[in-house]
């Protein structure tokens, strides 16, 4: 995928300060609250079924509440046991600032915010409508958000904030670097949040002299956060240095948007930046940093870098740069508080332009990561198929790779397709891994089916761009698809699995529309009116009878 190309898309999603304007769509029929099916034929595992469908407090058309997918972020985020939701919405307008301000105003577009829901009891409930310390005009807020395994502490990006700021709580209000990107921590305290800190590259800048992607290092691109909350990871994908390795030269900006991930730390309520992280082969164009995730102890680190050059496949391989495009998936490791670079994955069929890291998800130890090619063209399906050759085509059907640890060496394990593979359907948009990397959640948010509910018919392609996850189990070595998982209001356009998020244990999964276009607010409100463009919505599916049930 070319940096032209990430532009183009990024004004299809009206993601700029000029607002969005779009007709409206048909009217669709209500749907259920909730809905029940059995899984694939032959599973023991307790059947899936839609439990809430939730919305803003304050729906606003364009708002994308639940955002995410290639160029989205993923502003979904569960809680280990799953009974704490965040929920970001990077293009809502409020004005206010803090927790609980005035959510009606809409004089600041795309300041974005995040809403926290929580569950108690027998139902979920709104806790708090979060917005940043500085709130400015097209900031997005919300765009990428993370939650600790206990749900106490919230990191949220703002990767289009304008400060020029440097490290920690320090200069908000300057708005001399546009794009500058901001991250911003949260705790709660007795069902109270509070920002907790300011977090700022120790190398702000403007992006590098002709670099197509922005103005500032977009800081907050992507995000990730340990179970304790204590190490924090933030990519800053237009990041210009040519350095690599651990804490090199960050000040050179000889390599344009060649990408970079910073290391946070907290020791009691105090930040730190801990390491500055590159990979061995840095490159211009490469964005390292477009997805990264952390191990729940925060000693392993996986870093996708979607427009990586290399041509050779498999694990940790010779570098080069022959071939545009194909992407690769860095793995650190922190030992004594030192940070080094342990493995380098690439995809077993990896080809010019297929964007391996666009999205990865490590398990809880470390032996599991899942990565995804968005732009892979094999038309195959199912597990393991033997990959058709693209001869030139682009289909961007994507693929999903799962590589596992053993004694310290990396392998591929599965190589993973849709069940019902189309093209440029996106499969790979977003991934989320169950802590024991036993359960893997694919979204597809350029899927076609009209279809509502679990397993339901795959095939009519009536339904343009109406999104789909898609759950995979392993039992020993082996994957099967679990799972086909549609909303319950599906209509073209919704993008429905364009952020995804699964509890600790796999039984809960969040899964964000942020196209999707109801007036409904709160929880479980009318989903058929269809009378506020792009408002967006987060569905919640269950195994379990409560989200902490496992």
């Amino acid at each position: 995928m070319t940096c032209c190309r990430n532009l183009f898309y990024l004004c299809l999603l009206g993601l700029t300060t000029s607002g969005i304007s779009a007709p409206g769509r048909a009217q669709t029929p209500s749907a259920p609250d909730s809905i029940d099916s059995h899984n694939t034929p032959g599973s023991t595992r307790p059947p899936l079924r839609q439990i809430a469908y939730i919305k803003a407090s304050n729906t606003g058309a364009g708002d994308q509440f639940g955002v995410g997918g290639t160029l989205l972020g993923n502003a979904v985020a569960l809680s280990a046991d799953g009974s704490t939701l965040a929920v970001g919405a990077p293009v809502e307008s409020s004005g206010a600032s803090g927790i609980n301000g005035r959510q009606d105003d809409d004089s600041t577009y795309g300041a974005g915010a995040v809403y926290v829901f929580a569950y108690a009891g027998e139902s979920w409930t709104q806790q708090a409508y979060v917005k940043a310390s500085n709130t400015g005009s097209s900031d997005k807020f919300g765009y990428f958000v993370a939650l600790s395994a206990d749900g106490d502490t919230l990191a949220v990006s703002a990767y289009f904030e304008s400060s020029g700021a440097k490290g920690i709580d320090d200069g908000q209000d300057d708005d001399s670097i546009p794009q500058a990107g901001a991250v911003y921590v949260f705790t709660r305290h007795d069902g109270t949040w509070s920002q907790q800190a300011y977090l700022k590259a120790s190398n702000t800048g403007e992006a590098g002299r002709g670099d197509e992607l922005g103005d500032g290092d977009q800081f907050g691109f992507s995000l990730t956060l340990s179970d304790d909350g204590d190490t924090l990871a933030v990519s800053a994908i237009t990041e210009d240095s040519g350095a690599s390795g651990i804490d090199g030269d960050q000040s050179d900006n000889s390599q344009s948007s060649a990408g970079a991930v910073y290391l946070f730390t907290r020791a009691g309520s105090a930040w730190t930046q801990q390491a500055y992280i590159k990979p061995t082969n840095p490159g211009a164009g490469d964005l390292f940093g477009y997805s990264v995730s952390l191990t729940a102890d925060g000693n392993m680190l996986a870093v996708g870098s979607f427009d990586e050059d290399g041509s050779l496949a498999g694990t940790n391989e010779r570098q080069n740069d022959d071939q545009a495009g194909t992407g690769a998936v860095y793995v650190f490791t922190r030992i004594d508080g030192d940070w080094k670079q342990t493995a380098y994955l690439k995809a077993s069929n990896a080809e010019r332009g297929d964007s391996l890291g666009v999205t990865v998800a490590i398990s809880d130890d470390g032996n599991t990561l899942a990565a995804a090619s968005l732009d892979e063209d094999s038309e195959t399906t199912g597990i393991n198929s033997i990959p058709m050759r693209d001869r030139a085509a682009d289909r961007s059907t994507g693929a999903v790779y799962v590589f596992v640890r053993d004694r310290g060496t990396w392998s591929q394990q599965a190589y993973i397709k849709a069940s019902n593979t189309g093209r440029y359907d996106w499969f790979g948009s977003r991934l989320a891994l169950s802590g024991d990397g036993h359960t893997l959640a694919v979204g597809a948010q350029l899927e076609d089916s009209a279809s509502r509910g679990i397993n339901a018919k795959q095939d009519d392609e009536t339904a343009q761009e109406a999104g789909a996850v898609y759950l995979f189990a392993r039992d020993g070595s082996a994957w099967t698809q679990d799972a086909y998982v549609k909303g319950s209001n599906t209509d073209a356009y919704d993008e429905f699995g364009s952020s995804l998020a699964l509890s600790q244990d796999g039984t809960l999964m969040a899964v964000g529309a942020r196209s999707e276009d109801s007036a409904a607010t709160r929880i479980n409100g009318e989903q058929g009116d269809n009378s506020v463009y792009e408002s967006g919505a987060v569905y919640l599916f269950s195994r379990a009878d409560t989200p902490d049930a496992g």
